[in-house]
């Protein structure tokens, strides 16, 4: 029993274990052919369905991040104006850290727009593979 071994399974069989043809090419030499298989992966709707669902919830959470990071820009970009109030000898470097800010802000929203658009359109995939699924339309009353 120690010395046979059993293999589970398609791959990491040795050449021994099979039965191998030989044939003759022309210059005389052995050739060996083996028999492979391949096998293919098709998706359906519901893996698209889910994927497109996926995706969607990524975008959702990265457009909520945009927003937050448009928030905290902002604050950031009032507090650096008040600061250049408060302290006029400084005034300068605050103005120069406010508009920082404030361009920070607005990359920060334009990237939630960005994501908030792909969303969207990732939502409109999930539902089309849906149909093409077969799956009823589903009516969102509530969300």
């Amino acid at each position: 029993m120690a010395e046979e071994k059993h293999h589970h399974g398609l791959f990491h069989h040795h050449k021994k274990d099979e039965e191998v043809e030989q044939a003759t090419a022309y210059g005389g030499e052995a050739t060996e052919y083996s028999e492979t298989t391949v096998t293919e992966v098709v998706s359906t709707g519901e893996d698209e369905y889910e994927k497109y669902k996926k995706e969607e919830k990524e975008h959702k959470h990265r457009e909520h991040l945009g927003e937050s990071g448009a928030l905290a820009a902002g604050a950031f970009a009032l507090y650096e104006k008040h600061e250049a109030k408060k302290d006029p000898e400084h005034a300068h470097r605050h103005k120069i850290e406010e508009e920082v800010a404030a361009a920070a802000a607005v990359g920060s929203g334009g990237f939630a727009f960005h994501e908030h658009h792909e969303k969207k359109k990732d939502h409109k995939d999930a539902e089309e593979a849906e149909a093409e699924a077969g799956g009823e339309k589903k009516h969102h009353f509530f969300g």
